[in-house]
């Protein structure tokens, strides 16, 4: 059985930073992508930034410039550094994981939650 296992939320003050971080357990297969998904109170999910299994990264407009997507394979591992963030960042941060091929994430984390004081 696969998890993701998020950590690195908080509270920050507007224009600080945060470092989220995913450790996936289980066996996998090597090709998928790692995602970060966020989720403000009354608003549905969105995506925010995601990363195949060759480094390849790709951001929501909301967040190009801000925030960056990083992995580490050797220890199954993505990052999301944050920085300059405003308080509408202020959400429910899950990790995700999908499988090349796969129409939608196959499993996803409990979430960590980032709160962003003006």
């Amino acid at each position: 059985q696969v998890q993701l296992a998020e950590s690195g939320g908080g509270l920050v003050q507007a224009g600080g930073s945060l470092r989220l971080s995913c450790v996936v357990s289980g066996r996998t297969f090597n090709t998928y992508t790692l995602g970060w998904f966020r989720q403000a109170p009354g608003k549905e999910r969105e995506f925010v930034a995601a990363i195949n299994w060759i480094g390849a990264g790709a951001y929501a407009d909301s967040v190009k410039g801000r925030f960056t997507i990083s992995r580490d394979n050797a220890k199954t591992t993505v990052y999301l550094q944050m920085n300059s963030l405003k308080p509408e960042d202020t959400a429910l941060y899950y990790c995700s994981l999908t499988y090349a091929g796969s129409a939608g994430s196959d499993y996803w984390g409990q979430g960590t939650q980032v709160t962003v004081s003006s």
